[in-house]
């Protein structure tokens, strides 16, 4: 009786601090990312919502790579409907090719505006709304400052921000909860078959506050992420292995 109510203590500190760091639950409770070993690298072994990610891309290829993974992760995040700005300077992304990643174009609203800090503006507001599921915006650099104020624009609406750094220069310390670097190799084929595939990307968490750090292999078809590796990076793989069993 006595260690449950020690463990009891000890669970509500932890989500005292995770909250007080900017990772929290979102208004639509806990959702089932898809990720599977890539969830037990995040804290508690859930995919933070309510948070900021921040994704960097140096190149093209890693550019055009993340705003499809990006797609796939919106799939999830609004399986149970809703609707998520997607807001640019530049946008890469062509709307009617979200179907491939089962993301309805009608749940995007697109802004399209002239400034990344025009852009920054428009996320800053938008993460204050509460009626939305997710917030996406492109831009090339992300100050320290800059987020900063977008952690405090989630801390009452819960909603989820993904910054993309498209051709950032530096990679310099933020708030964001998670920074992912995405990057495309080899499409899945069917036997036989002609033909790029089913996209397929290297997948790498070099931030994750109060997680931990890993790279892995991950791709999508229509039936969701597939998985061909295990974590590398210096977590406990055997219990991962154990708590996706």
């Amino acid at each position: 009786m006595k260690n449950q109510l020690q463990q009891d203590i000890v669970q509500k500190l932890r989500q005292r601090i995770l909250a007080m760091q900017g990772i929290g639950k979102t208004n639509n409770g806990h959702c089932n990312m898809g990720l599977g070993l890539i969830e037990a690298a995040f804290p508690d072994g859930v995919f933070p919502t309510g948070a900021v990610h921040e994704f960097v891309s140096m190149e093209p290829e890693a550019a055009a790579a993340t705003s499809g993974f990006l797609s796939c992760l919106l799939t999830n995040l609004m399986r149970k409907k809703g609707f998520c700005l997607w807001i640019s300077s530049r946008r890469l992304i062509f709307p009617p090719a979200l179907k491939l990643f089962g993301v309805d174009p009608e749940q995007v609203i697109f802004i399209d505006l002239k400034t990344d800090k025009d852009v920054l503006w428009a996320v800053e507001e938008a993460l204050r709304c509460s009626a939305l599921i997710a917030v996406v915006g492109e831009v090339k650099e992300l100050s320290f400052a800059n987020s900063q104020r977008l952690q405090l624009a989630i801390e009452q609406s819960k909603v989820t921000g993904f910054i993309h750094r498209i051709y950032s220069r530096t990679e310099n310390n933020t708030t964001c909860a998670v920074r992912w670097k995405i990057s495309p190799i080899s499409g899945i084929t069917e036997t036989d078959m002609p033909g790029v595939g089913f996209p397929k990307w290297n997948v790498e968490l070099t931030k994750v506050r109060s997680g931990r750090t890993g790279i892995w292999e991950l791709g999508w078809t229509p039936s969701g992420f597939q998985h061909f590796s295990k974590p590398s990076s210096d977590t406990d793989i055997q219990s991962e292995k154990s708590q996706y069993a």
